[in-house]
Order: C-alpha cells, then sequence, then structure tokens
C-alpha cells in the first residue's frame, strides 16, 4: 500500500468519526429536549376537596404551567418587597425635607426680621448722617445725583411697592442698602479729614480735665460761692478739683508754654501757662511742680501734683481759664458735665 492511500484512509476514517460524533451530539441535545419536554408536559391533576359534602374541584395541568405560575409569583412578591421599601425610604427622606423646609422657613422668617431691623437702623443712620452733615456744612446731593436712579438713597427702599414680595424684595432691599452705604463712605472721610485738620485747634483749646482720678470731683465752681474760710460771698474765678488727698497728678489742659512758675500767699505754688488765640491756664495749690518756665508743654502732660498749699481748707487743684486780661468759666470748655 502506498503512502497516499494510507494518508487518505486515515482521513476519511477521521472525517467519519467527526461526523458520527456530532450526528450523536445533536441526538443527544435532542433527546434532552424531548425528555425535558415530556417533564414540563406531564400532566398535573390538582385535587380540591371541601371539608363539607360539596363538589370535589379538579384542576388539570401540567409541570410547565406550574412552574411558571411559580416563577411569576416569586417575582410578583419579591418586586412588592422591592418597590415597598423603596416606598418606606422615599418617605423617611420626605420627611427630612419636609423638616429641613420647616428650619429653612424660619430662618428666613428670622432673616427677615433682622433685614427689617437694619433698614430701620439704616433709616435713622440717613437722618443722623444728613443732620451732622447740615452743620458741618457738607453737601452730599453731587453724590446723590451721581445715583438719579435713586439705587444709592434709602428712599427707594422705604417707598418700594409692596407688590415686590419674599426674598426677591429682601435682596433689593439689602442691595440698595449696601449702594447707600458705599456712597456714604465719601461724606464719612470728608468728616474724618475736617476731625483730623482740626486736631491741633483741640489741643490749643483748654478742653480736658486737668485731674483724671477716678476719686475726682468738683469741689467749687464757677462764679458767687460761700468762702470757705470767711463765710462771704465772694466771686470764685475757677473750678476747684478735689480727689479728697494730696499727690494725683496734675494735666495741662491744652499744648501751651509755661509762662510763670511761682509761689503765692494765697494760690501757694502755682503754674500759669499761655496758649494760642489769647488763652492763659492757672493751676494753683500745688504740692510739686514739674515743668520750668518758658517749657513748651502738650495736652495731657503732667505738669505737677494736688496739694495744700496757699490759702485753702484741704489738697485740691484751684484752676482758672483765662482770655486775655478776661476770666472765663472753665465749664465752657471741658466737654462734661461739671457737677458738685
Amino acid at each position: 500500500m502506498s503512502r497516499t492511500q494510507k494518508y487518505k484512509k486515515i482521513e476519511k476514517r477521521f472525517a467519519s468519526n467527526v461526523h458520527n460524533g456530532f450526528v450523536s451530539f445533536l441526538k443527544a441535545i435532542k433527546n434532552f429536549f424531548v425528555r425535558l419536554f415530556k417533564i414540563f408536559d406531564s400532566k398535573l391533576t390538582i385535587m380540591i376537596v371541601p371539608h363539607s359534602q360539596g363538589k370535589v374541584i379538579n384542576l388539570q395541568t401540567n409541570v410547565f404551567a406550574l412552574v411558571l405560575g411559580a416563577v411569576l409569583i416569586v417575582g410578583i412578591a419579591t418586586s412588592f418587597l422591592y418597590f415597598n421599601r423603596r416606598a418606606v425610604t422615599s418617605n423617611i427622606e420626605i420627611n427630612n425635607l419636609l423638616s429641613q423646609n420647616r428650619e429653612t422657613l424660619a430662618s428666613l422668617d428670622e432673616l427677615r426680621d433682622e433685614n427689617t431691623n437694619l433698614l430701620q437702623a439704616a433709616k435713622r443712620f440717613q437722618a443722623s448722617l444728613s443732620q451732622s452733615l447740615s452743620l458741618l456744612g457738607l453737601d452730599r446731593s453731587s453724590n446723590v445725583s451721581k445715583n438719579s436712579s435713586g439705587s444709592g438713597d434709602l428712599s427707594s427702599i422705604f417707598s418700594s411697592k409692596d407688590s415686590v414680595s419674599g426674598s426677591v424684595k429682601e435682596t433689593a432691599d439689602i442691595r440698595s442698602l449696601t449702594t447707600y452705604l458705599e456712597d456714604a463712605v465719601q461724606p464719612i472721610e470728608q468728616i474724618g479729614k475736617m476731625l483730623e485738620n482740626q486736631s491741633s485747634l483741640f489741643k490749643e483749646i483748654p478742653n480736658i480735665w486737668p485731674v483724671t482720678s477716678p476719686n475726682v470731683h468738683i469741689s467749687m465752681m464757677f462764679g458767687p460761692n460761700l468762702h470757705p474760710i470767711t463765710g462771704q460771698w465772694y466771686i470764685h474765678k475757677g473750678v476747684d478739683f478735689s480727689t479728697w488727698r494730696q499727690g494725683d497728678p496734675i494735666m495741662a489742659t491744652a499744648n501751651g508754654q509755661v509762662v510763670t512758675v511761682g509761689y503765692d500767699a494765697s494760690f501757694g505754688n502755682y503754674i500759669i501757662i499761655r496758649h494760642k488765640h489769647g488763652m492763659y491756664t492757672r493751676y494753683a495749690h500745688m504740692s510739686v511742680t514739674r515743668v520750668k518756665k518758658g517749657e513748651y508743654v502738650n495736652q495731657g502732660q503732667i505738669i505737677g501734683n494736688i496739694g495744700n498749699t496757699g490759702v485753702t481748707t484741704g489738697p485740691h487743684l484751684h484752676y482758672e481759664v483765662h482770655i486775655g486780661s478776661d476770666v472765663v468759666d472753665p465749664s465752657k470748655y471741658i466737654n462734661v458735665k461739671l457737677s458738685k
């Protein structure tokens, strides 16, 4: 036998085996489905027998219908449980959202109340600022004219129509208030510059208390008084400051130059300071003096201490203010209410 014939014979045998195997596999699959169909097509009879002498009910079905019915029942039950759980979870989330919504509404009401209070305070601020600017001679009409639409004036807030409601109105109010406050910055800066320019003037006028001890009080005011020693009426030409003790510091009430440091039988140790604008201040009955003649002092600088020198009934400071040759009431220049 030649080698070629031998190979062809092997090839035919292999092809035959493959064909036979494939046919056997198809027959096996066919037989499986036939048996499965027979199983599912098996007839079943379900009998319902009542306890009473009623008629017996016979229900005929097959395995396929029974399995299909069981699968449908299980699927429906599973779907019901799943969607019921989802519904419970959704209800919980809805309740949480409702609770958060109530809290948000409460916060919004509180915010609206605060917004109303803010607008009322802004209205008072506007009136006070306008009055202050009028007294200082500053005109802010030019600032208002820059916002001719009225957005920079609080009048646009307080005359707003009631038809605007809700958060839109609150937002519009706050925006108008912000614009107004931004416009108010310039006149306030002008006031600050004016005060800065006038700060030197305030320091040149004797307008502070010469004694700042916590115990200080006015023991005798300017004008007609009974003399504490003679008991006779006389004109007291100054204000007496007492702390019920000796040694408390005395301060210069304005910038100036010391022109006199001396002793007098009536005033005891005393100092006279010359200020600008023709003003002088005298500090008498001091225990010690801490400045020299010709020295320049600043407002608030310590120049001596309260004493009991000269004609006194106890330690105190006798303080006078002179304009030229006239003696004036110091309380007119001290920016506080004097009391006995």
